[in-house]
């Protein structure tokens, strides 16, 4: 096991300018389809939607070639001309993921404080390498250093996983090193700082899950529940502050069971009075590249597709385009999964096969 990469090797081709933008008809074509859909007066929405929602290699080399053909940044051209949550929907799709990524930081240390939701699905739980890429990336866009940025904008422990996880700091799977000793000395540790005494040691069970390689973490994890029933996330759930504790378990979740993790996330997104769109277009984006697998863990935690939890949420006139960009997202990963009769289990309960 190892921490999922989200980025194909086209983003770093792109971010190292080594690509060069003729990419064939079916990418020039898109891009026409685009700029009709986008000249004169008004918007062809649907034509939009049909043209840009491709895959994540097939979006980055849209991109590119727009540029070159009409001489615009595609990403600004599509938010321009739509507008609110639905254009800057369009805009992380004619983004490349890593700007994608950035923008979406910048919108979430915009005005008054971070909004944290936004930000530890970014940040946290990810390989060293789209890290540092993210960083350069985003000093490009913005001329500052993210984690000055994130510094700045987030307090408390928080913080300090934040940019834990911005320093690159999970470390390289030796199996010299790594050994199950050392995973039966971690877990100990683990359980010492958090169930295992009256006031936990939140920052120690922080750095257990962001310096271990994600091959150790699950034997960690592995022997922690054989000797206290309990996973590493739920531990964090009950020992860590409010404030730092979704970004905990999310990060450490991320890393043993990815899938299932960013299904909750989306789902997640759906509660309470509205959705969150922004966030769960977000999540559509950002994981593309293994939405198949995130689909079926989805139908086997909460026994529906995302596709049913999206028209169910993004009902009504002012919400078509949205539903039918995500759809079609959603519709070209599509897997043959059977629906179960029943719901599984709440996403927290204690088993220590949870």
């Amino acid at each position: 096991m190892m921490t999922i990469d989200l980025y194909p090797p086209i983003v770093y081709d792109q971010s190292s300018n080594i690509l060069t933008p003729d990419f064939g008809p079916l990418i020039d074509n898109a891009c026409e389809e685009i700029h009709d859909g986008v000249k004169g007066f008004g918007t062809r929405e649907k034509e939009v939607i049909a043209a840009i929602t491709k895959g994540v290699e097939e979006r980055v080399k849209i991109s590119l070639q727009y540029k070159q053909k009409f001489g615009k940044d595609l990403a600004i051209v599509l938010k321009k001309e739509c507008g609110g949550n639905f254009g800057t929907a369009l805009e992380l799709l004619a983004s490349p993921p890593d700007e994608a990524d950035a923008k979406l930081i910048k919108i979430a240390t915009r005005g008054f404080g971070a909004n944290a939701d936004y930000l530890y699905p970014i940040i946290c739980g990810r390989s060293n390498a789209e890290i540092d890429l993210l960083r350069k990336t985003y000093y490009r866009m913005y001329k500052k250093d993210l984690g000055s940025v994130i510094g700045s904008e987030v307090g408390g422990l928080c913080k300090q996983l934040f940019l834990a996880c911005l320093q690159e700091s999970e470390k390289v799977f030796l199996p010299q090193v790594h050994t199950k000793t050392k995973a039966k000395m971690d877990a100990k540790e683990f359980y010492e700082a958090g169930q295992g005494r009256c006031v936990t040691n939140e920052q120690k069970m922080l750095d257990i899950i962001c310096l271990s390689p994600s091959q150790h973490l699950q034997e960690v994890n592995n022997l922690y529940v054989e000797r206290h029933g309990f996973t590493l996330w739920k531990a964090l759930e009950l020992e860590v502050k409010t404030g730092v504790r979704s970004a905990a378990v999310f990060n450490v979740s991320m890393r043993l069971r990815p899938h299932i993790t960013i299904a909750i996330l989306i789902n997640e997104a759906c509660k309470g009075i509205g959705t969150d769109i922004l966030l769960v277009t977000a999540c559509i984006i950002r994981y593309q590249n293994i939405l198949p697998r995130i689909m079926e863990a989805y139908i086997g935690w909460f026994g529906e597709t995302i596709q049913d939890l999206m028209k169910r949420e993004l009902k009504g006139p002012f919400k078509k385009n949205y539903l039918q960009l995500i759809l079609n997202l959603l519709d070209r990963e599509k897997i043959n999964v059977e629906v179960p009769v029943s719901k599984p289990p709440s996403k927290w309960c204690c088993s220590s096969h949870e």
